[in-house]
């Protein structure tokens, strides 16, 4: 059935994350984003990772992201040793030390 639930997919297991913002948020944004590390990229867009997050710290994240008015490009969940995505293209998923 296709709305049957899929423990190995569905979990409300802790996982990290990774946001992409279009534009660049300032260093002062730091503190309000308590714990995720703000990477800016020459594309001009804002790499915002979590640490492994349940569900609701996820939802409250996603708020803080609205609140913002910057536009949302993706958000991608990540293994939490996975080094960063390093390709400043959404449609890449190119990973430190992949590269040829």
């Amino acid at each position: 059935m296709p709305n049957e639930l899929n423990p190995a997919t569905d979990s409300n297991e802790p996982r990290a994350y990774q946001i992409r913002l279009k534009g660049h948020l300032g260093n002062e944004w730091a503190d309000w984003f308590g714990g995720l590390n703000i990477t800016l990229e020459d594309n001009g867009t804002t790499l915002l990772t979590s640490p492994a997050i349940d569900q609701a710290a996820l939802h409250g994240l996603l708020k803080k992201v609205r609140d913002l008015g910057l536009p949302l490009l993706s958000i991608n969940p990540i293994e939490p040793d996975r080094p960063e995505v390093t390709s400043g293209d959404p449609d890449q998923s190119h990973t430190k030390g992949n590269e040829k």
